[in-house]
């Protein structure tokens, strides 16, 4: 079950409900009563992306067409910039771009980015990456408010190759963000970061599941959130280390601030290991900002509001310093500055 499955068959029992373990806390059945029409072709001005000027080429995949094939065999680095739309007026839509990597490294830019509508939309992308490919992903989710988003990656690797990813979600009315690594070993590397940054009523789901399937391989994973107001956060990650999996390292870190008493968060790592000689573990914790460090600030003369965005930044800005493409980690890091510049005066403004 699936929400493209739904939109594309119009039937309502293909979405995912609060029964099914991995979508208890993002339950779509409950929530869409009807499908809105299938988004039409959108004809207009897009304006320019946020990573345009740091791509060699740029694709936009606009209500869901453009469905396209990448592939990159040749050496060298190459900086793609591709950007999900929902124009205006979207309905319901659903694409499913390939991408294979056979050689070199590729930085790739992604912006998932709606207009003020109630649009319906999944992204499915499979992505393969060589022996002698290295893959750097940085995604920004920035959704409508009463969008329903699902981003999907299933990503192969063969021994030796390399996968780093970052995501930005900043939420919608559902949007939930899926990345499945199969784990060859070999002395392949997979790093999962992950940054939610959650005001209002926003809703942000960021779900991993990395299979390790032979000896010597490595992941890391961090992922951060921010949430006020009314907001939601869900963190589901799953490292497997299947038997003969041996000599696999493998690390996962979530940690959360709340800002509100109304705001949630939801965490839920997991480890399964079936091998023996592996160095495995995981974090979670859940809290407030630190009032001793709060209460420094302000003693150095930093006004509350200040020092509270001040701790909020340093408390993210781990996630952003693991950013490898330098371009990309300072467009992103002014990015989620404005944002939480913003959130943090919505939610003083309610306080």
């Amino acid at each position: 079950m699936s929400l493209a499955k739904a939109i594309e068959t119009g039937d309502l029992a293909e979405l995912p409900s609060r029964r099914d373990e991995d979508w208890r806390w993002t339950d779509l059945r409950g929530l869409v009563r009807s499908l809105p029409p299938r988004s039409g072709t959108y004809v207009g001005n897009l304006g320019p992306g946020l990573f345009d000027a740091l791509a060699e080429e740029s694709v936009s995949i606009v209500n869901g067409e453009n469905r396209t094939t990448l592939v990159l065999g040749s050496g060298g680095e190459h900086v793609v910039a591709v950007r999900y739309i929902a124009g205006p007026g979207a309905g319901a839509h659903t694409a499913s771009p390939k991408l294979e990597v056979e050689k070199g490294r590729l930085i790739l830019l992604e912006t998932l980015e709606g207009a003020d509508a109630a649009y319906l939309s999944e992204i499915d992308m499979t992505m393969k990456i060589g022996r002698e490919g290295h893959v750097e992903r940085i995604v920004l989710a920035d959704d409508a408010d009463e969008a329903i988003s699902v981003l999907r990656w299933d990503v192969t690797l063969a021994p030796g190759a390399s996968f780093a990813q970052t995501v930005i979600a900043t939420g919608a009315r559902r949007q939930r963000i899926e990345t499945h690594v199969a784990h060859p070993g070999g002395g392949a590397s997979v790093r999962l970061d992950g940054l939610y940054l959650l005001g209002e009523r926003r809703h942000a789901d960021i779900t991993t599941v990395v299979t390790h399937a032979g000896v010597d391989g490595t992941t890391s994973q961090l992922t951060k959130g921010v949430v006020s107001g009314q907001a939601r956060g869900v963190f589901q990650g799953r490292i497997v280390v299947e038997k003969g999996a041996d000599q696999t390292d493998a690390r996962m870190g979530h940690h959360a601030l709340v800002l509100s008493d109304r705001a949630e968060v939801d965490g839920k790592p997991e480890l399964e290991i079936y091998a023996d000689d592996v160095s495995c573990a995981h974090g979670n914790t859940v809290g407030a900002i630190d009032e001793e460090a709060l209460f420094y600030a302000q003693a150095r003369g930093i006004p509350e509001p200040q020092a509270r965005a001040m701790l909020t930044e340093a408390f993210v800005g781990e996630v952003i310093d693991r950013i490898e493409h330098e371009g990309a980690r300072e467009a992103v890091r002014a990015w989620v500055a404005e944002r939480l510049h913003r959130q943090m005066e919505k939610a003083g403004e309610a306080a």
